[in-house]
Parts: C-alpha cells; structure tokens; sequence
C-alpha cells in the first residue's frame, strides 16, 4: 500500500512537471516602425513573425508593437516589453538602436536583436540584409529600360542604408548607360503614401521615366502607372498594386533569421551576432522580372546570378564620391564596415547627402 501512494505521488510529480514544461512558452517579441499593412517593410517582418508561429507551434508566444517612434516612444516600448517577460525581442528599424542598446543593460537576461544597426553588446545583436545586391540589379534594368535617361529615387532619411541603396542602384544604371542622371527626393518619415507618391511625382514631372524608393508603401509605384512609366516594389512584391509599371520588387525574406534566432534561444546557446544576409542565402530575393523586353530580362537574370554566386560586386574599386575623393582604390572591394558607414554619394550624382 505504502509502495502504491509512493507510485502515485512520483508519477503526479512528472505529470506537473512536464505540464509544466509544456507551458513554458518563449515570448518573442517585435517592435515595428510602421503598420504591418504597409505592404513593404514593416509588413515583410511580420510576415516572419507569423513564420515563427508557423514553425514552433505552441512552444512560442508573439507579441508586437506597430508604429513606434524613435526616441523616448522606441525606448519605452522595448522596455515595457522586457517588462512583460519577453524572451527575446526584435526593433526592426534603424533608429532603434541607441535605445535598445540603453534597455538590454538593464535587462542582461533577455536578447536583444536590432535590425539594420551596426552596435552589439553581449545580449545584443545586430542584424540585416544585403539589399542593395538586388537594388544594383534593378539599377542595371532601369538603366537598360529609361528612355529620358533621367532616373529617381524617393529616401527616407539620409542613413548609410539608404545612401548605399542610392548609391548602387545608380552604379548599376551607369555600368548600362554612362548618359543616366539620377533625381533623390527625401520625404523623412519611413510610412506616409501621400509624402511618398507626391515626391515620385515631381520627379517624373521633371522627366523621371524609372522610379525606385526607399519607403515603406508602394505609394511611389503608384504614382508611376499612373504617369504611365515604370518602377520598383520595395521590400516586398508590390505588383498587385502597380501591374503595369512594376519591372521587379526587392523581396526581404527575415524568416529564416527569426526562426534561426527563436530556436537558439529555445535551445539555451544564444550569441550575440553581426549578421548581414546576402542574396545567396534566399534572404534576399527578388520578384519576377516583368514588363521589360526578353532581352533586358535575360542580362538582368545574368547579373542577379553573378551577384548570388559571389562573381560580381557592385562595390568595386576604383570608385569616387562625388567630390571626387577616391572612396575606393582599383580592385578594393568595399568590407561591410565601409557599406555601414556610406555617408557619400558616388561620382556622378549631383546632389549633397543632407545633413553632410
């Protein structure tokens, strides 16, 4: 009888306990700059939260902030998430860095990640993708495919991501035709289709016949089909919006990173990384080329190929700003240190970076 309630005490001891155990779900956590109806940015990095989902089951709990102000609002935000017993939390844009860099010191047993930064602690890690792999590619379309010869870009802010971004769509241009200027039209907030369609516009007023953006709505490539000229999604496949005027669409694939980083947390041996995704690892894709003569496609999909095998790279010297400081000498390849620091633009635009 005694060895009976003894049976019955452990085996009620395991039950709890792996109940227990069961219920213990990780609680990640994401801080998004824009609604995840952007179609483009924010919108691309939930699409990898609810594959975090997907992959873990029940064994992950999401939560998630949208439309987050830099500043003391990002701060709070990410504090308040630790707070609530986040395991590891994700700010998905770049002017979150210096306030989670602030919050992980004071929450040592949480993981911190920050996307787009260039700062890392010992729980905190920083982490992106190299987009303007296949912005070059789009450059090189844009440059084939203009018939003004006069190309634009609509920026965000002035940050090196998206300097480098302007930087090598207009390399790729100009590897095509040495005759194509590029217009830049600042509209200093990620998310605001109306900003970003009315600067599209004044620049395609003024003979932009290619529009490319680095903005969270597809608001830039609407306003081209309705011009009647062509364009690029960002960061997502936008061609539902703009069927006849989209050539491609940088496509941000952050599922694999998340899952990657959830299941290292879930596993107990996190660590701190820069991590910097490139083309050939399908974290940066590309939408089907489309709209543009069999031709133009062809060389396109011949440069997307050499970029993804490691053949080609946009950054090679010699390459000068446009104050004709050589940037980089012949044959230098530009180190991620350099594609995170850009601040200049390249010889032969004829704009100053803001702020420079």
């Amino acid at each position: 009888m005694k060895l009976l309630k003894l049976l019955t005490v452990v085996l009620s001891v395991m039950f709890f306990s792996v109940a227990a155990n069961a219920g213990d779900k990780i609680k990640v956590g994401f801080i998004y700059v824009g609604p995840i109806g952007d179609h483009g940015w924010t919108y691309r990095h939930d699409i990898g939260r609810l594959d975090v989902e997907k992959h873990f089951g029940d064994k992950v709990e999401t939560i998630y902030l949208e439309n987050v102000k830099y500043g003391p609002d990002a701060e709070r935000a990410i504090r308040n998430m630790a707070k609530e017993g986040a395991d590891i939390i994700f700010a998905t844009s770049f002017g979150y860095m210096e306030p989670m860099l602030k919050v992980a010191k004071e929450f040592p047993n949480v993981k911190f990640e920050h996307a787009t930064g260039y700062k890392q602690s010992k729980n905190m890690s920083s982490y992106g993708l190299r987009l303007y792999q296949a912005r070059h590619v789009q450059g090189v379309i844009a440059g084939l495919m203009t018939k003004t010869n006069k190309i634009c870009y609509v920026g965000a802010f002035p940050i090196p991501e998206v300097i480098r971004e302007i930087n090598t769509y207009y390399l790729g241009a100009k590897t095509v035709n040495p005759e194509v200027d590029i217009d830049i039209v600042w509209v200093n907030t990620w998310y605001d289709p109306g900003k970003e369609a009315q600067a599209a516009e004044v620049m395609i007023a003024e003979g932009c016949d290619m529009v490319a953006q680095h903005t969270d709505s597809p608001a830039p490539l609407q306003a081209a089909q309705k011009a009647g000229v062509l364009g690029f999604g960002q960061a997502s496949d936008q061609i539902r919006f703009a069927p006849k005027a989209q050539l491609t669409a940088t496509i941000d694939n952050w599922s694999p990173y998340y899952i990657e980083k959830v299941q290292a947390v879930i596993d107990s041996n996190w660590k701190s990384v820069d991590y910097f995704g490139h083309m050939n690892e399908d974290v940066v894709q590309m939408a089907p080329f489309t709209n543009m003569p069999i031709d133009v496609k062809a060389f396109a999909e011949n440069i997307k190929s050499a970029i993804t095998k490691g053949e080609y790279f946009a950054f090679t010297g010699p390459i000068k700003d446009n104050t004709g400081k050589l940037q980089l000498k012949e044959g230098e390849i530009a180190d991620d240190a350099h594609l995170n620091s850009m601040m200049y633009y390249v010889e032969g635009i004829d704009a100053k970076v803001p702020g420079n």
